[in-house]
């Protein structure tokens, strides 16, 4: 950390202060920062910002391309994850991530595994009810992936089709609220939407339904023969950190932190990183 708390702003602080997850100093493997989380600004402690005292455990799911994944060495990366980086930085505290099945990624919060989910989650009214999230970081939509050969050009041509989505996503919440819902063939869950993928390379279904930014990274870095329909989706959304209900605490907490990552350029940096430009939500 650049800079250290003054001591009358850490005494008032700890006075009213609700510690977060576990206090032990997270590993070295999971708490070192990237360069593009070191380089965007005074991306450190801040007298102007609460701190968190000791860590706070980031539960995920690691085959989430670009958001959260691991790469050769088998290191968890990704944008969310340098987001999550360098807000701990400004919150002088560590941070850890917990990969975790997404379906029960709720019950994880409930029980104390971990403190939030930071993984492309989208914010939707049913998971409002049941957590705490941030204001929005990114915008997203549902999108239909198809084999380049597929005779499928739009939304419509999915009426009797057989469809791949992930289990406890936005996308399946988003394919069950359609009106199309009732005309598709079949839709089938998947523990991640790189095995939906795989389903659809070797034809087991006709069409994948995923988060574009998710998809359009996935299909960009990877070989593959699929495209997407650009005549339809599954609706607009937004992205958000979301924290067990009841801890407002810890998420104005967070969300100082990436209030202050917007104005002093480390945000952009990051997605710029990641995405080429500056797609975050100032």
């Amino acid at each position: 950390m650049k800079k250290l708390l003054s001591f009358v702003l850490t005494a008032a602080l700890m006075m009213g202060f609700v510690g977060c997850g576990q206090t032990a100093p997270a590993t070295s493997e999971n708490t070192g920062n990237d360069t593009g989380a070191q380089e965007g600004g005074e991306n450190a402690a801040s007298a102007e910002l609460p701190q968190i005292e000791g860590k706070f455990v980031v539960g995920l799911d690691d085959e989430f391309p670009p958001m959260g994944f691991r790469d050769d060495n088998n290191e968890i990366v990704g944008f969310d994850i340098d987001l999550a980086k360098a807000a701990a930085e400004k919150l002088g505290c560590e941070v850890e991530f917990q990969p975790i099945d997404w379906d029960t990624k709720e019950l994880e919060l409930e029980s104390g595994n971990i403190d939030c989910i930071w993984n492309g989650l989208t914010i939707t009214d049913e998971r409002a009810e049941a957590m705490e999230f941030t204001k929005p970081y990114l915008k997203n939509k549902q999108i239909i992936i198809v084999k380049n050969a597929s005779e499928i050009n739009s939304k419509d041509d999915l009426k009797g089709k057989k469809i791949g989505v992930q289990a406890g996503s936005s996308a399946l919440d988003a394919v069950e609220g359609d009106d199309i819902y009732g005309e598709l063939g079949e839709v089938s869950t998947y523990d991640t939407n790189i095995l939906a993928f795989t389903d659809l390379d070797i034809e087991r279904l006709d069409a994948v339904v995923a988060d574009e930014i998710v998809a359009r990274y996935y299909l960009a870095n990877n070989e593959n023969d699929f495209r997407v329909i650009e005549d339809g989706d599954f609706g607009d959304e937004v992205y958000g950190v979301a924290a067990k209900k009841g801890n407002t605490e810890f998420v104005e907490k967070l969300q100082a932190a990436l209030d202050a990552m917007s104005q002093d350029g480390t945000a952009a940096q990051i997605s710029e990183k990641w995405f080429g430009e500056d797609i975050y939500q100032h």
